[in-house]
């Protein structure tokens, strides 16, 4: 099985008609995904994606006509938070951010209204998810995933990528794997997927990659102790960061004892996960504690 995508889910690129919008659609649609439309305002009518895919002018119209209910944002950042918006009041269930450089304010009030509709993001800045030989919607290489049943959630896009190879060397699928964002504010942390891959039958285990700074990661490896039956192994990034700068992502500066890459590994470890000390590691610790 999968969690948020599969073969089935309808997929939607806001942006469609610009540069990365086409050519990321027309990935995800030759790797299998159901691309069903694109959304660009003033441009209903026409069609993208060599003439087989309709062009709406929003999101509601392609909720009612092509039945859409994942939406991939490829939208520029002064507008891709009411992007999110009008994606999250068409109802589409699960909305896709790859967006960087979205303003914290606008992140902020995006968020609460897409709580308020009861819908699901993932992002901004993130690549998206992949749900190996069935879907993606987003920006990984499909190529280096194999199905399986390892669930991946990581806030770095590079290290989703290592990790996936990581896990096919070693011999093991995906599940589906999932990249939330290392932004300030994203929509779905990793409690939120911990608790879908708990609930999935076919997810024997779990990676979970983070980084320093903020309480995520420690609140998911809280949420783990108590209530994750599954093996869950985990990383770090950023143990050689200097204190008190932000490193590559905007979430990524630690604030507090806590929030380094030595206190967050400890704390994970004494909740019982499997922490290794370097991505490359990450195979074969799954598959040693599997079963």
């Amino acid at each position: 099985m999968s969690i948020l995508l599969n073969k089935d889910s309808r997929i939607i690129v806001q942006g469609i008609t610009g540069s990365e919008g086409s050519f990321h659609a027309q990935q995800c649609q030759d790797y299998g995904g159901n691309v069903v439309g694109g959304v660009t305002p003033g441009k209903g009518g026409q069609t993208a994606l060599t003439d087989n895919v309709p062009v709406f002018d929003s999101c509601a119209d392609a909720r009612k006509e092509a039945g859409a209910n994942v939406s991939l944002i490829f939208v520029p950042a002064a507008f891709a938070a009411d992007a999110i918006k009008e994606s999250a009041h068409a109802g589409i269930e699960l909305i896709i951010c790859i967006t960087e450089g979205i303003p914290v304010n606008d992140m902020v009030s995006a968020l609460a209204y897409v709580k308020h509709q009861g819908v699901r993001l993932i992002g901004p800045n993130c690549p998206g998810v992949l749900t190996p030989d069935e879907a993606k919607a987003g920006i990984m290489p499909g190529f280096i995933a194999r199905k399986g049943s390892i669930g991946v959630i990581s806030k770095s896009g590079t290290l989703t990528y290592e990790a996936v190879h990581q896990l096919v060397a070693a011999g093991l699928g995906q599940s589906t794997c999932i990249g939330i964002g290392g932004d300030p504010v994203i929509g779905s942390s990793m409690v939120d997927l911990l608790e879908l891959f708990e609930q999935d039958a076919e997810t024997e285990a779990i990676v979970m990659i983070g980084e320093i700074g903020g309480q995520m990661e420690i609140e998911a490896a809280r949420y783990v102790k108590d209530h994750v039956s599954k093996p869950v192994t985990g990383f770090i990034a950023g143990r050689t960061a200097p204190a008190g700068r932000r490193m590559g992502h905007a979430g990524a500066i630690v604030g507090g004892e806590d929030e380094s890459a030595a206190a967050k590994m400890g704390i994970m470890r004494d909740c019982g996960i499997h922490v290794v000390e370097s991505p490359a590691d990450i195979g074969n610790t799954v598959k040693s504690n599997l079963g």
